[in-house]
């Protein structure tokens, strides 16, 4: 099926992939080129490409995505996003360190627009902490 993972900064993901897994409002989907058609809430979390059916683990592509929108069609599935980040672009010292200064930032926070703003940079430096890990994983198996 084709599929598009499209952000504020351009298209990220524009092929054919056998299978991919993402959060949404609903729960953590898989769609595959016979899914029926959709629209859905995508919630921050990890988006998982499978190219090819025959690929391993190790070839998946994950991106690190804070939300969005889904559309499946017949013709494929497309995603709409503010930001996505490849798990190639992100370094885990770094994502462990802006985490926790995220945490720092909640624990310090002074009203409740500091500690929403505090929330939002925790959960993006979850999501690619989560993705530097995945990818951390799959390197060492290989």
């Amino acid at each position: 099926m084709k599929f598009e993972l499209v952000s504020l900064d351009g298209v990220k993901y524009s092929a054919e992939a056998y299978s991919v897994v993402l959060p949404t409002a609903a729960g953590q989907i898989t769609i595959l080129p016979t899914h029926e058609p959709l629209l859905g809430v995508v919630v921050p979390g990890v988006i998982t490409i499978r190219r090819d059916k025959s690929d391993s683990d190790q070839h998946l592509e994950h991106y690190a995505t804070y939300g969005g929108v889904l559309e499946v069609t017949r013709e494929g599935a497309r995603v709409l996003v503010d930001e996505a980040t490849h798990g190639d672009e992100i370094n885990e010292a770094e994502a462990e360190k802006a985490h926790q200064a995220a945490l720092d930032l909640k624990k310090n926070a002074k009203d409740q627009v500091e500690l929403d703003k505090a929330q939002a940079l925790i959960d993006r430096s979850f999501v690619r902490l989560e993705v530097a890990r995945i990818k951390r994983r799959h390197n060492r198996k290989s």
